[in-house]
């Protein structure tokens, strides 16, 4: 099996089931279908983890979980759901982005190939259980369990996944860490795939796909003239999109004990999806570990210096 182990670090104090953990975080679990994290009342991330096979449409609503992210006041999502009538009905573009979210569209193991970026032919993530919940006053930690299964229901991964929200102001809406734990159970897995359908993203409301020209997507890199099509091991990623008449701004951070050195970013489609994709093997009974922090603000999008001391801060840890 592989063993997954995602961490998400959000700055907020929760409640889980409506039980707080401090000074304004808390949790509200809609049993079975999401966990809402709020800060002083305010909804920040909501995890779906809802897994249902008891139709089509319910199965490509739940076939994979992720994050979203809320705006400042908590009332609308900044990132894409699967939402449409019908699984192939285009009301949504590319409704297998989802939120903020991991997958490899060519993971292979044992001589077959599974999507887990699509989730074609019944390959699924499922959410088994909570593994931890804590916080203190400034931030709040959460650990799932979630299994990578292919169409006959082996587990190919098994992931830990944690995510830790830090406490939210002076401009940011989210600071998420993400640090998963991917473990290979059942045999050697092939991380593999392409810049477009694989690795750990991030994809805006679908209302940034749809929209006219001044809410797309614009990207900022380390340094002038880089190529995220060619140019490899970024440290940091930096996008802004327009949503419900505002600007807001995503800083993407990978961390340097991540394999970067093959990495390259999805950076450039004007609907926002953007993240770092690289291939790697894990041997069976061995563990991929990854870091990542999602910085989400409101506003114009800050300067390289700016962004960068959010990197240094971040490695410094």
């Amino acid at each position: 099996m592989i063993r997954t182990r995602i961490v998400f670090v959000l700055l907020v104090v929760g409640v889980v089931g409506g039980v707080g953990f401090g000074a304004g975080f808390s949790w509200k679990d809609t049993k079975g279908e999401y966990l809402d994290l709020l800060y002083d009342g305010r909804k920040v991330t909501r995890y779906m983890y809802a897994y249902d096979t008891s139709s089509p449409q319910r199965i490509f609503e739940t076939y994979k979980v992720l994050h979203h992210a809320f705006d400042e006041d908590g009332e609308k999502l900044l990132t894409n759901g699967p939402d449409g009538e019908k699984p192939y009905l285009k009301s949504v573009l590319y409704p297998h982005h989802r939120g903020i979210f991991i997958g490899w569209n060519k993971l292979s193991m044992g001589g077959k190939s599974y999507d887990t970026w699509h989730m074609t032919k019944g390959v699924a993530q499922v959410h088994q259980m909570f593994l931890e919940q804590k916080a203190d006053a400034r931030k709040v930690v959460s650990t799932a369990l979630i299994h990578w299964k292919g169409g006959d229901g082996k587990v190919l991964i098994e992931e830990n996944r944690t995510t830790t929200v830090h406490q939210p102001g002076n401009g940011t809406i989210l600071l998420l860490d993400f640090e998963t734990e991917l473990k290979a159970v059942s045999g050697e897995v092939y991380l593999n795939g392409d810049p477009e359908h694989a690795g750990f993203q991030y994809r805006p409301h679908d209302d940034v796909a749809k929209g006219p020209a001044g809410v797309k997507a614009k990207y900022l890199f380390h340094k002038d003239g880089i190529d995220p099509k060619k140019d490899k091991d970024l440290p940091w990623v930096a996008m802004s999109y327009g949503l419900n008449g505002k600007r807001y701004s995503v800083l993407y951070l990978s961390h340097p004990s991540n394999p970067n050195a093959e990495a390259v970013y999805s950076a450039y489609r004007d609907y926002g999806r953007f993240g770092e994709f690289f291939k790697h093997r894990i041997p069976a009974g061995e563990t991929l570990k990854l870091r990542y922090r999602i910085w989400v603000g409101q506003g114009a999008m800050p300067n390289r210096g700016e962004l960068a001391k959010m990197y240094a801060a971040y490695i410094a840890k």
